[in-house]
C-alpha cells in the first residue's frame, strides 16, 4: 500500500510537473521584478527583464542571492507584497551574523504545511498517529511546520517542543506517540535516556521518525532506529524557503522528493556558479515557485549534495536530492585538508563509538591543532589507562585513513559532553577567535 498526502501531484508524469513550473516561474518573475526592489536591482544588473523569463530553463539567466544578500536587505528588503499580507515571521537561529527573518502569508503557511503532510504521510502517517513534534517552537521553523502538516493529515499532534526530557518520555509512553519529530541528536539522547530508565526498544508504540535540522549520518540513523526500534527517516528544508518539508524520504531511503510543485532545484560549482548536469556533487539552488511573502529566486544553501532522477519504487516522480554531504560554510580547513564534521561522524559510529563528541580546532605556534572528543558508552569506559590510550591510537589511525590528516582523539567518560536539545554543537573552532 502506497501513502501519499497528494497522490495527483507527487506521482505527476514529468512533463506535467515542467508544465506546473513553466507557468509559475514566468509569474513567480514578474512578481518579484515588480514588488522587490532589491532583486530588481540585481536583475537590472545583470540586464535580464522578466520577459526573458518563458519556461523554468530560462531561471540560468538569473542572479543568484546569498546569504549576504538576505544580511544586507534585512528586514523588509525581501518582501514581495504589502506587510498587511503577511500573518507571520520565522527566524533562523542566527548562529553567525544577523538573523534571517522570512515573511508569511497565509496561503504561505498552507502550502507549507502541505509539504510537511506529504513527508508526515511519506512516513507512514495516517490520522490514526499520534505526532510528538519536540522540533523547536517560536522563531525556529521545525515546530510550527511538523505541528502544522500533523494537523493537516489529522494526527493527534503533542507540541511538546524542545527540552525536559522527563516530560517527553511522559507524554510518549502515556500518550502512545507513533511517530517522532525532531533533531537526530535529541533523538539519539531520548533512546539513550528511555534505556536510563529501563525502556526496551519494544516498550514505546513508535514507529517512525522524522528527523532533520542537522547532518546525520547512515551510521547514526541505524545507531536511532536500533535504540527506539522505529525506521527513521529525513527531512529537509531552510527558513529561507519556508522550513522543513522541502523535501523528505519516502519508505526507499535513497534521497529526498523534493516538492518540486513548489520548489525548483539546480546544482552548480560552489566557486563558478556554473550549473552542473544531474548526478554531480555540488552546491544546492532552491527557487521558491509559489511563495508571495518571501519569493527567493536562485537562493544559494550552501549545502552539498547530488540530485537524481532514477526511478524510485514508492511512486513519486519528484527529483531526489542526497543527504547534503556537508555544507560549504561547514567545512574546516585544517592543515590544508577539507574536514567536514560528519566524515569524523561517520568513522565514530562505524566504529562502535556514541554519536556524543566535539572538535575543536585552534592554532598553536602558527600551527592548527585538531582534538576530537568522544563520549564512551558505560560498557565500553574503563579505567584503565593503557586500554583507553590504545582505543584512541586505533581512532586515530581510522580518521587519518578517512580525512588524510589524524586528529588527536580523547575518550571522555559518559555524560561529560554537554547534550543538545536542538542543535547540537558539534565544533569549536578557536582559530576564529584569534585571527
Amino acid at each position: 500500500m502506497k501513502n501519499y498526502y497528494q497522490k495527483d501531484i507527487e506521482t505527476a508524469p514529468r512533463e506535467k510537473i515542467i508544465e506546473i513550473q513553466n507557468e509559475k516561474i514566468v509569474k513567480q518573475v514578474k512578481h518579484v521584478y515588480d514588488n522587490v526592489p532589491y532583486y530588481r536591482n540585481l536583475m537590472d544588473q545583470k540586464g535580464v527583464k522578466p520577459e526573458d523569463i518563458k519556461t523554468i530553463d530560462d531561471i540560468k539567466k538569473l542572479p543568484f542571492l546569498t546569504k549576504d544578500d538576505l544580511r544586507e536587505a534585512y528586514p523588509y528588503g525581501l518582501l514581495g507584497t504589502d506587510l498587511k499580507n503577511c500573518v507571520r515571521i520565522q527566524s533562523t537561529s542566527g548562529t553567525t551574523g544577523k538573523r534571517v527573518v522570512a515573511f508569511y502569508t497565509q496561503h504561505d503557511i498552507d502550502l507549507w504545511e502541505e509539504c510537511c503532510a506529504r513527508a508526515i504521510v511519506a512516513a507512514g502517517g495516517t490520522n490514526e498517529d499520534v505526532v510528538q513534534v519536540c522540533y523547536g517552537y517560536g522563531l525556529f521553523t521545525g515546530g510550527p511546520g511538523l505541528n502544522g502538516g500533523s494537523h493537516k493529515v489529522g494526527c493527534l499532534t503533542l507540541p511538546m517542543s524542545s527540552g525536559n526530557t522527563e516530560r517527553q518520555i511522559q507524554f510518549m509512553m502515556d500518550l502512545n506517540a507513533t511517530i517522532l519529530c525532531c533533531t537526530p541528536s535529541y533523538a539519539a539522547y531520548i533512546g539513550e535516556s528511555l534505556a536510563e530508565r529501563g525502556y526496551k526498544p519494544e516498550d514505546n508504540k513508535l514507529k517512525a521518525g522524522i528527523f532533520g535540522a542537522e547532518p546525520w549520518t547512515e551510521e547514526m540513523r541505524r545507531s536511532i532506529e536500533k535504540s527506539l526500534g522505529i525506521k527513521a527517516y529525513d527531512i529537509y528544508g531552510l527558513t529561507e524557503t519556508s522550513g522543513p518539508g522541502v523535501s523528505f524520504e519516502c519508505e526507499e531511503q535513497t534521497g529526498m522528493h523534493i516538492n518540486e510543485d513548489h520548489f525548483y532545484a539546480e546544482i552548480i560549482d560552489p566557486e563558478t556558479g556554473e550549473v552542473l548536469p544531474e548526478g554531480e556533487k555540488g552546491e544546492l539552488v532552491f527557487t521558491s515557485l509559489d511563495k508571495e511573502g518571501f519569493p527567493l529566486l536562485r537562493y544559494r544553501t550552501k549545502d552539498i549534495c547530488v540530485l537524481s532522477r532514477k526511478k524510485c519504487s514508492c511512486g513519486r516522480t519528484h527529483v531526489k536530492m542526497s543527504k547534503p554531504m556537508g555544507r560549504s560554510d561547514d567545512m574546516m580547513i585544517i592543515r590544508g585538508v577539507n574536514v567536514f564534521p560528519s566524515q569524523i561522524e561517520a568513522v565514530l559510529l562505524k566504529e562502535g563509538y556514541t554519536p556524543n563528541y566535539q572538535i575543536v580546532v585552534d592554532r598553536a605556534r602558527n600551527n592548527d591543532t585538531f582534538d576530537v572528543y568522544v563520549e564512551l558508552s558505560p560498557e565500553q569506559f574503563s579505567d584503565k589507562v593503557s586500554d583507553i590510550q590504545a582505543r584512541e591510537r586505533n581512532l586515530e589511525a581510522a580518521m587519518r585513513s578517512m580525512l588524510g590528516i589524524g586528529p588527536k582523539m580523547h575518550l571522555v567518560a559518559p555524560k561529560t559532553i554537554e547534550r543538545s536539545e536542538g542543535k547540537a554543537v558539534r565544533v569549536i573552532d578557536k582559530r576564529k577567535l584569534h585571527d
